[in-house]
């Protein structure tokens, strides 16, 4: 025998950790589970909050599963690929990555419970695919037209959380912003601006045609608004004596010289006011600063000016009126834009100016609230709705809510289940058994005997009643149908297909190899 024939081989290098066979497969499952738990409580209209703070001390409270996955420090390798299931949920569907991620946790456990029994991953994915198969053909059957119920699709996604007071109120606002940016059956969600005061309550929140920007006239003699229709230049350079770009310094030996060099500067700036007043502009607004001269020669002309306004509120403006960034004067009579009105208002302490516009390319909402935790929360909330309500507008369909999709497809599957023999069916089995965790998890948060509300459901889905789902408000059973509870298509589908993605993804590896970066020595 050769003399170093029991000696290991090492191929990795020093300090690497690595995990392989059955306990690979534990531990990555076992992450994912844990990040599963961890939304878990927050699904359904009675879901519970979390508190996140951040290493500054900021707070955020919020069961929004994006919301909460996003802020918490995840270090597991497994777990952040659940993690990108939650992202491409809210990025494809806006809502739903909560039910995303239980499910990708759902079938990963009773995965395990597959794996304890000697059935092999690649077996186990097969009957995963086969089944995700089948459950996007029963979406299609069940799906409902969605023209009539876009409300009550905002209203469901709205239920539960800390705007659920004002549920109708804002849901009526998404529909309204939803038809107002449609346009050949698409909906662009980046023309909607979100404006946050602290102050008032909730329901002093109001939806404008137009764009609000946080700033007030720059000179108090200007008028405090435009109240007919008019015409907006839109700046982008300072309004101001340009200075040079190199260090110079000029010798006064006469004090005619000084008046003559402030005569001339006022007369540059009178200059600049003059060319604004010929294009006929009645209101300015300037991404730069603004000289205090030329404010007065403004005010002196009646036209209203903001300064120091924010890019992405010029570019709101320029998209909302039809005029043009610009950042020469000889421009302003080809670039004005067009608006209904021009209006400084108080909201709270703060001054705020609001553009009304003619245009649907642009709306805003402005969010009321008493603190200011509790405003971006109905912030989180209602980006949520506006973006279902659209998502079902543009698909066209919904299905019922409540939990009775995840019931009708895991009664679909166990009866495909029976058509397969052996592993195969066992694995199929397993699927649905998972399906059948977003109705358990709805019972469990609103305070309901899983058990008793699992085993109704089934029977009344064996009997063909497919949109019976779980009614958290009083317990028992409901038909979601006559309840109104209705969520997109999209949303559905795209949750079965990441969780799907991801469970397989995670049952493939069997071998973890890590590398540590070496400690100070």
């Amino acid at each position: 025998m050769h003399p170093n024939a029991n000696q290991p081989i090492f191929i990795l290098k020093e300090g690497t950790e690595r995990n392989h066979g059955r306990a690979a497969q534990s531990n990555n499952i076992a992450a994912a589970k844990a990040v599963a738990e961890a939304v878990r409580t927050t699904l359904g209209p009675k879901g519970m909050d979390k508190m996140l703070v951040d290493e500054g001390g900021d707070v955020i409270v919020t069961n929004d599963g994006a919301t909460i996955l996003r802020e918490m420090d995840i270090d597991h390798p497994a777990a952040k690929m659940i993690i990108d299931v939650a992202k491409t949920q809210e990025q494809e569907c806006y809502d739903g990555t909560t039910t995303a991620v239980i499910l990708a946790g759902e079938l990963l456990k009773q995965s395990e419970e597959l794996i304890s029994q000697n059935i092999h991953p690649t077996t186990i994915c097969r009957a995963y695919r086969q089944a995700g198969n089948i459950v996007q053909e029963v979406i299609k059957a069940h799906a409902l037209d969605s023209t009539k119920v876009l409300h009550q699709v905002a209203v469901t996604s709205l239920t539960g959380k800390s705007a659920g007071l004002m549920k109708g109120y804002l849901g009526d606002i998404c529909v309204e912003v939803v038809h107002n940016l449609s346009k050949g059956g698409k909906v662009n969600l980046e023309h909607i601006n979100v404006v946050k005061a602290v102050g008032g309550e909730a329901f002093d929140s109001e939806l404008v045609q137009g764009v609000i920007i946080d700033k007030e006239r720059c000179h108090g003699s200007m008028p405090d608004g435009h109240a007919a229709p008019g015409k907006v230049l839109l700046i982008d350079f300072p309004l101001q004596v340009k200075t040079t770009e190199m260090d110079a310094n000029i010798q006064i030996t006469d004090p005619n010289q000084i008046t003559a060099f402030l005569e001339q500067e006022e007369n540059y700036l009178r200059q600049l006011v003059d060319a604004i007043v010929a294009v006929e502009a009645d209101v300015l607004v300037c991404q730069k600063e603004i000289d205090d001269l030329a404010k007065h020669y403004l005010a002196k002309a009646g036209i209203f000016a903001l300064e120091k306004v924010k890019k992405s509120d010029m570019d709101s403006l320029a998209r909302a009126t039809g005029g043009a960034i610009i950042t020469n004067l000889d421009d302003a009579a080809d670039s004005l834009g067009q608006f209904g009105d021009v209006q400084e208002r108080k909201i709270g302490e703060l001054p705020m100016t609001f553009f009304t516009t003619p245009s649907s390319l642009a709306v805003t909402l402005l969010l009321r609230g008493g603190t200011a935790a509790f405003v971006d929360e109905i912030e989180r909330a209602f980006d949520d709705a506006v973006g279902v309500v659209a998502v079902a507008f543009e698909d066209g369909q919904v299905l019922t809510g409540g939990g009775s999709i995840y019931a009708a497809l895991s009664r679909e599957i166990n009866d495909a289940a029976k058509m397969e023999a052996g592993r195969e069916r066992m694995a199929m089995e397993s699927f649905a058994q998972a399906l059948e965790i977003i109705p358990r998890t709805l019972a469990e948060n609103a305070g309901l005997d899983p058990v008793d509300e699992m085993m109704a459901l089934r029977a009344a889905h064996n009997e063909a009643s497919t949109s019976i789902g779980i009614n958290v408000e009083e317990g028992g059973l409901a038909d979601m149908l006559g309840l109104g509870v209705y969520e997109p298509v999209r949303v559905v589908s795209q949750a079965l297909k990441s969780a799907i993605e991801a469970a397989i993804m995670i049952l493939r590896i069997d071998d973890v190899i890590s590398s540590r970066k070496a400690g100070p020595q």
